[in-house]
């Protein structure tokens, strides 16, 4: 598709909004530019850092340290994209707000990217309880939520078959 046709295409979907819903539009795509734009230069920054180890040959992909810095920073960038995806599911109005999947989805990504980059003889175990709990805790609310968006669709249409069918339930 042509720049020019998506934004005739973008326009064309922002005239019917309310003012609020055209603000709120405005505000998630500078946020997606601005998570972009971060997205962008931490590809670039973990690319270089990744280069110049290699180059500097002290890059062991099998030492624990390396492993645990390379990993975090990807992880980072994961996070980064899930985040902007999120909004982008939001910016094409498929929904009003930001599904509860999303968050937890990005929250039990942060939590592993902790435990991943955590160093394990300096850490008491108070903090790794901790952190366990927390992915059970988002575990158990994510696998709650996990069919939200089927069973909306679900219920929708069953009520349009009872409309459809003049307000009679099927028998």
């Amino acid at each position: 598709m042509s720049l020019k046709k998506e934004f005739s295409d973008l326009r064309l979907s922002f005239e019917p909004l309310t003012l609020y819903q055209k603000f709120e539009q405005v505000c998630i795509l500078m946020l997606i530019m601005l998570i972009a734009i971060i997205i962008a230069l931490a590809l670039w920054n973990l690319t270089l850092k990744i280069l110049l180890s290699i180059l500097a040959t002290n890059f062991d992909p099998t030492d624990y340290g390396v492993f645990q810095t390379v990993f975090g920073m990807i992880f980072t960038v994961i996070i980064a994209l899930e985040f902007k995806r999120s909004l982008l599911v939001v910016a094409e109005r498929r929904d009003s707000v930001v599904q509860v999947r999303s968050v937890i989805l990005i929250a039990l990504l942060a939590v592993v990217r902790k435990l991943i980059i955590l160093d394990l003889s300096s850490t008491d175990a108070f903090h790794l309880l901790a952190l366990a709990a927390a992915i059970l805790a988002l575990g158990a609310v994510y696998w709650l939520v996990r069919d939200q968006g089927s069973r909306a669709k679900s219920s929708r249409r069953e009520t349009d078959e009872i409309a459809l069918q003049g307000g009679r339930y099927k028998s």
